[in-house]
């Protein structure tokens, strides 16, 4: 997320921190450079120089505070500074992080709540609202999704299939040629079926026009929705600010969400919708799954932009991926006389593999900038690798990897598919860990 972006600003950030003084020329060069590297990341001409104009007027002010490095000032201000373009408020940056969740959904008091996802087509919205629809449910809110396309071949049929995969019903017949009724229909479906809140995915277009502007606002009065998300794709850049402000002109939105963040995109259009719309980004899409919706939390992004991490993410993404009773037997294995197993060491594996890519998830440590995620190989297929390995062993070898000798060895590495080299080789670092656990242990 970001990578290009992050990379370039946590280097000049490093050669400040590197120096004991700085003089306004100093402080003047590296803004002159962070300015550069935000246009290059497409962030628009006007929200740059208001930012770069504020870092420096208090960064002048901050160099004479001798209580604090100069250096760590001024990263404290561009830390800020990143986060208030991005949405955050005086509150925010106040508050204490793991506080903070973003702007959430707001939801009507009585009846359901109506929340209408606009945006171009080629934006990801049809899976975007499988996404909410999901994240909706584990907050025991009872979604439905309406499926409100009428005109793109087969987006009923897609929808249709998201919402079995998430178990959210699907609303909305497409032979309804007008699209009000259809909406309007499917609402009073999911009145009677108790649906605390109806996400409707409305038709794209491949350009803003004003028949596409006529109709989402004759949906718009008809059904009154409490949200109205835009879905935009984060790698087109400028072109996303100047989408964002025309839907905002044209139905005005409450929110906005990001698509495609998990790729290197060069992140000018986050840094740009707030401030050019005024309103928050809500959500960020990390990846093609259905659980790959992220709030959005301006400070804690700002963070990750930064190369400081996110370890409130990384909190929130084990709680909702690793089983808390496999963990704990895992853990008492661990502490007990025998150590842990193969048979162990794999459920540790389907752990860590069910949160997600592990590029993400150690871009979410402090410390880990992009440059550093570079130079490092991280092939998920490893991953599967080794579980092939250690499923290809019977039971008896997991708990007891000493008796793995030649001809057992060649067995696995044939069940498995790989040579017996990375047989050898998993079995050596399993050792070097079980060593490295029992050090632990009498620390």
């Amino acid at each position: 997320m970001f990578t290009a972006l992050s990379e370039e600003l946590t280097g000049v950030l490093n050669r400040l921190r590197g120096r004991g003084v700085l003089s306004e020329g100093d402080v003047t060069d590296a803004l002159r450079e962070i300015r550069r590297h935000l246009l290059e990341a497409d962030v628009s001409f006007e929200v740059t120089r208001g930012f770069v104009e504020r870092v420096r007027e208090q960064a002048i002010g901050a160099l004479e505070v001798k209580a604090v490095s100069p250096g760590q000032q001024v990263t404290k201000l561009v830390h800020d500074e990143l986060a208030r373009m991005l949405g955050a408020t005086e509150q925010d940056l106040a508050a204490n992080v793991a506080a903070r969740h973003g702007v959430p959904l707001e939801f009507a008091s009585v009846g359901p709540t109506v929340v209408l996802l606009v945006g171009l087509q080629g934006s990801g919205k049809t899976t975007t609202a499988a996404k909410l629809a999901r994240r909706l449910k584990l907050e025991q809110k009872a979604p439905a999704l309406v499926a409100a396309d009428v005109y793109r071949p087969a987006a009923t049929e897609q929808l249709q299939q998201l919402g079995q995969q998430i178990g959210v019903p699907v609303l909305g017949n497409r032979e309804t040629g007008n699209v009000v009724k259809l909406v309007q229909d499917a609402l009073r479906e999911a009145e009677s079926e108790r649906a605390r809140a109806v996400i409707v995915d409305t038709a794209g277009r491949l350009q803003i026009d004003s028949e596409m502007m006529d109709e989402l606002r004759a949906v718009k009065d008809a059904v009154k929705p409490r949200e109205i998300l835009l879905v935009a794709d984060g790698m087109t850049g400028q072109d996303a600010v100047r989408i964002a402000k025309g839907f905002h002109d044209g139905v005005g939105l409450t929110g906005v969400i990001l698509t495609k963040l998990d790729g290197d995109t060069r992140g000018g259009a986050a840094l740009s919708i707030h401030g050019v719309t005024g309103v928050p980004i809500k959500y960020v899409g990390v990846g093609e799954k259905t659980d790959a919706l992220e709030p959005f939390d301006p400070v804690r992004m700002a963070g990750r932009i930064l190369g400081q991490g996110d370890v409130v993410a990384l909190v929130e993404k084990a709680a909702a991926n690793v089983d808390a009773e496999a963990a704990k037997r895992l853990e008492q294995k661990v502490r007990s006389k025998k150590g842990m197993d193969l048979q162990d060491f794999l459920v540790a594996l389907k752990q860590m593999q069910n949160m997600g890519p592990l590029k993400q998830v150690l871009g979410l440590l402090p410390g880990i900038n992009a440059k550093a995620l570079k130079g490092v190989s991280l092939d998920d297929k490893r991953l599967k690798h080794v579980e092939a390995i250690v499923l290809s062993m019977t039971p008896e070898e997991r708990a007891d990897p000493s008796v793995l000798k030649g001809n057992r060895k060649l067995r696995i590495a044939k069940g498995a598919g790989r040579p017996v080299q990375e047989v050898n080789r998993l079995l050596e670092q399993f050792q070097q860990m079980r060593k490295l656990s029992k050090f632990m242990k009498r620390m």
